[in-house]
């Protein structure tokens, strides 16, 4: 299980983005801030309604100098057939943990069903994991949630309850 605050486990991934196979780094991220997201299957009821969340607030993403990935242990070709069918062309790259090897090293790959849970993650521009949430399959996660906590990471300072952009914080961490 990765640590707050310590090196986010890096990824080498294939995936897709608008319709083209490409290799994806972690590491080539540095310097940008990184929101990986995994969820459990293509093809399901839940996870298009956050693919395509994530999708259509990809500029308030990329406003806060935030690079964002999907990841699934189904591969490469089968997101390919789901964005080219149902799905749609998305905003970001979907990636291929095939091998469950990055699944496994954040912690969200559920051994017994051979998928990954859903699991949120936000990785700071210098590679420190600085935020994780876990939680069931059966729910969907808040993408305002996530533009919100990435807001607040980015301003170093203490943040209170309920914490929204442009509102004073408590001061300095």
């Amino acid at each position: 299980m990765p640590n707050i605050g310590k090196p986010a486990p890096d990824f080498a991934l294939e995936g897709v983005l608008h319709g083209e196979f490409k290799n994806f780094k972690l590491t080539e991220q540095r310097g940008k801030w990184v929101v990986l997201f995994f969820y459990p299957l293509d093809f399901t009821f839940i996870c298009p309604t956050e693919i395509t969340g994530f999708s259509t607030r990809i500029e308030e993403f990329k406003k806060l100098n935030a690079m964002v990935f999907g990841a699934s242990t189904d591969s490469k070709h089968s997101h390919k057939a789901w964005l080219a069918g149902s799905l749609g062309d998305i905003n970001y790259p979907l990636l291929a943990d095939q091998r469950h090897e990055v699944s496994r090293a954040y912690g969200v790959y559920l051994e017994d069903d051979g998928v990954a849970t859903r699991g949120t993650f936000i990785i700071d521009p210098d590679g420190n994991l600085r935020y994780a949430l876990y939680h069931d399959n059966s729910i969907g996660r808040n993408v305002d949630e996530t533009l919100r906590v990435l807001a607040a990471l980015q301003t170093g300072e203490l943040c209170q309850l309920g914490w929204k952009p442009g509102e004073k914080t408590l001061g300095k961490a």
